[in-house]
């Protein structure tokens, strides 16, 4: 039962910053239950490894390279997206980045950086593609956001203020391009991806959430194939958190 209700077969999924981490795991995990993929990110070589691996599968896979903080880069995949693929079903706005930097160091250029790519650039993928996908057969849009925007850390607040943001941004297309399409946001924890290679070694093996731990990156995968599926079919506007319990 739970196969037929995470079952994508005929979608066509686009995840930017797919090629490693909790984005690596969803495009692995979406084109198992059926789906074709578009990876991008700014390394194209990266990107083909993972559409590689991905048409061993017997999926159809394309990899793309991107900043996916910059409009025209983003306004550009969506037309060679659509021109190769005919449609877009499910986007996942992956890509970010969280550099710790006392607040008064910020320069400007850092500010605008970490904006950009956090918010500025889902803001318009997300929104040009949930457009596109009012006028068709509808999708899910799932927007990879942070424990840091409900919880807020100093150090962080260019990266917990575009999460935050890109919070608002989920509950608001959700209402603007309802009910053909769905909005939602995965606020993430702490997880072991590759920024946790900075971390000290008790950072990498306890937290302080509910589980005791971090998230092993394979452990985004059920609840990105509950939000991307018909098993989510009527939840949209929500920020659901896979955090192991952090408070």
């Amino acid at each position: 039962m739970a196969d037929d209700l995470f079952d994508l077969s005929g979608k066509v999924a686009l995840i930017t910053g797919g090629s490693r981490g909790l984005g690596l795991q969803m495009a692995r995990a979406f084109a198992r239950h059926g789906a074709d993929v578009i990876i991008a990110s700014r390394k194209l070589d990266a990107c083909e490894e993972v559409a590689a691996e991905i048409r061993a599968m017997g999926r159809n896979a394309k990899a793309y390279a991107v900043h996916a903080g910059r409009w025209a880069e983003m306004e550009r995949l969506i037309e060679d997206v659509y021109a190769d693929f005919g449609r877009i079903d499910i986007l996942v706005n992956n890509a970010g980045m969280s550099p710790a930097v006392p607040s008064h160091e910020v320069t400007e250029q850092l500010f605008d950086s970490v904006m950009s790519l956090n918010f500025k650039g889902p803001f318009r993928l997300a929104s040009e593609v949930a457009h596109r996908m009012s006028q068709g057969d509808g999708g899910a849009i799932i927007n990879i956001s942070s424990t840091g925007a409900l919880m807020p850390l100093p150090a962080v607040i260019p990266y917990s203020g575009a999460k935050a943001a890109l919070n608002a941004m989920t509950v608001s297309l959700a209402h603007e391009y309802g009910p053909k399409v769905r909005v939602n946001s995965i606020s993430a924890g702490p997880f072991l991806t590759d920024i946790s290679k900075a971390w000290s070694e008790a950072a990498r093996e306890t937290s302080d959430n509910a589980l005791g731990r971090p998230g092993r990156p394979e452990e985004i995968v059920t609840t990105a194939l509950f939000l991307a599926s018909p098993a989510s079919s009527f939840t949209t506007g929500a920020i659901v958190r896979c955090d192991g319990g952090q408070s």
